[in-house]
């Protein structure tokens, strides 16, 4: 078993940072998950929210794997969260549904708000293979590593997020807080828009790197 554990410090609130978590996909940084679902939604009795999510994520199997062992290089993950609106706290655990004899990874991340405002995000990660044939260390191995660098990648794609929600002025739709800015009038958007369709220049900015990527530039 391999244990991986990382905290990193945003300095957006903690209402704004758990919004842009819930909404990461889709992104550049995430083009291997394919779909998200949300199966179920509940509020408990303490006011909490708690949601089960079904995600579908394309991975790719290493040179050195025996091949024919795996039909698809694909793997279903479940994501359980609940948020605290309350005590401003997120917890969410995911785990992969299939190939778990090959290799089994549970990861817990932890939003939480900080004295001074900012957010706190807290993962762990541990990572099994009951795989055998000499090969457990090196699959757990290559699951730290991947799971290292999704990691980052996945919160390049949260501050993406982040970046088009100031842009944008959503947050009137933050978790458990209020709007720190105006909602801007529909007319402003359609204002906005006209001025960037008829601009010859680039896509600048968050917005910029998302609507380059949904719509590529023909050529």
């Amino acid at each position: 078993m391999k244990f991986f554990s990382q905290s990193f410090l945003y300095d957006d609130p903690w209402p704004i940072v758990s919004l842009a978590y819930f909404l990461r996909y889709p992104n550049p940084y995430a083009a291997h998950v394919i779909s998200c679902d949300v199966i179920s939604r509940h509020q408990t009795p303490a006011g909490t929210l708690v949601t089960t999510r079904l995600i579908l994520k394309r991975g790719n199997l290493p040179r050195w794997f025996p091949q024919g062992m795996m039909s698809r290089a694909e793997s279903w993950i479940i994501e359980e969260s609940e948020v605290d609106p309350f005590g401003k706290v997120v917890r969410c655990g995911t785990r992969n549904l299939d190939h778990v004899k090959i290799m089994r990874v549970e990861e817990s991340v932890e939003f939480r708000q900080s004295p001074e405002g900012k957010t706190l995000q807290h993962t762990e990660a541990r990572i099994f293979s009951g795989f055998g044939w000499g090969l457990t260390k090196r699959i757990e191995n290559h699951g730290l590593s991947r799971f290292k660098a999704n990691l980052q990648r996945s919160r390049d794609g949260v501050s993406l997020i982040l970046s088009l929600l100031r842009q944008s002025r959503l947050q009137p739709m933050t978790l458990g807080g209020e709007s720190e800015f105006p909602m801007p009038h529909l007319e402003n958007f359609q204002e906005r828009d006209s001025k960037a369709d008829s601009s010859s220049q680039p896509p600048a900015g968050a917005w910029g790197k998302l609507k380059s990527w949904f719509y590529p530039p023909r050529p």
